[in-house]
């Protein structure tokens, strides 16, 4: 009983912390759009979406990768979005209806549990979602029993920590003021399946087939390191939990060694931060 009531407050953290920052995330939304929506695309390929399919996308907070996807299996399609937040949802309702899409819907949920029936969905698309969940092989059970036989799992995780300068300068900066312990790999987090066959490995044993996986590098551009920081203290709710144990003082400090730090990725037009997503694929037995 006392570990799922652990389970039960982690997901209720993570719950306020993302519903704290979805105002940010639906400010920074167009600047997102644009910097990532490859890995969109990229999920979608990978889940093998065609025309008619009905979609469901785990972790979808602000609506990605959901809205393409709605735009790509088409009026005969649906897709569903289930997330933790739901202010996050809200901002993606929102984006939906300017979209003008109307075979997409979101809903709050906890994705260890899928309330859903059996082969009920063509394809399961997630990104950056399931490294928080407190039980991945629970959930990876569960989407395979949501799949019909032969349909995809396409995910997208966080990769290694060195290989996420976008992710890592701030925590390297705060590590200066605060003595952090060193992170937990089995507990949820940014980087929980960071490690080549993680999430591959959960995937085979949950009896998921045709399982591939590539570390998939990018960058993410910012016209100035001033505009990296405002978008961190916007979106990032981890950092934002640090920061809040900081004094105004070292607060202030932090965010000139932030900047100062993102100085080191400067190009001719621009701060270009290096990124590392663990793209993984998985098919359902047809038998």
């Amino acid at each position: 009983m006392a570990q799922q009531q652990t389970q039960d407050q982690i997901i209720d953290g993570q719950r306020q912390d993302w519903n704290r920052v979805a105002g940010g995330w639906e400010k920074w939304d167009r600047f997102f759009d644009e910097q990532m929506a490859f890995l969109n695309h990229r999920l979608v390929a990978d889940a093998r979406l065609r025309t008619g399919f009905r979609v469901l996308d785990l972790g979808s907070g602000t609506g990605y990768p959901a809205l393409l996807a709605a735009q790509t299996v088409g009026p005969g399609g649906s897709i569903l979005g289930i997330d933790l937040a739901e202010q996050m949802l809200d901002a993606a309702r929102r984006k939906a209806a300017s979209l003008k899409l109307s075979n997409i819907s979101f809903q709050t949920g906890d994705v260890t549990t899928l309330p859903f029936e059996s082969a009920s969905f063509d394809a399961v698309i997630s990104r950056f979602c399931l490294m928080f969940l407190p039980e991945i092989p629970k959930a990876s059970a569960e989407i395979a029993r949501v799949l019909k036989p032969g349909g995809w799992l396409a995910a997208a995780v966080w990769s290694a920590p060195e290989r996420n300068a976008y992710l890592t300068t701030p925590l390297a900066v705060i590590k200066q003021f605060l003595d952090l312990p060193p992170p937990d790999s089995t507990a949820p987090g940014i980087f929980r399946l960071a490690k080549p066959g993680d999430l591959a490995g959960m995937l085979e044993k949950a009896g998921f087939t045709s399982v591939t996986e590539e570390e998939f590098l990018a960058e993410v551009r910012f016209p100035s390191g001033e505009e990296y920081y405002e978008s961190l203290m916007d979106i990032a709710a981890p950092i934002q939990n640090l920061f809040a144990k900081l004094s105004e003082q070292q607060k202030t400090e932090a965010r000139q060694r932030i900047v100062s730090s993102i100085g080191q990725f400067r190009t001719v037009d621009g701060i270009a931060l290096p990124i590392a997503v663990r793209m993984v694929a998985a098919r359902k037995p047809l038998g």
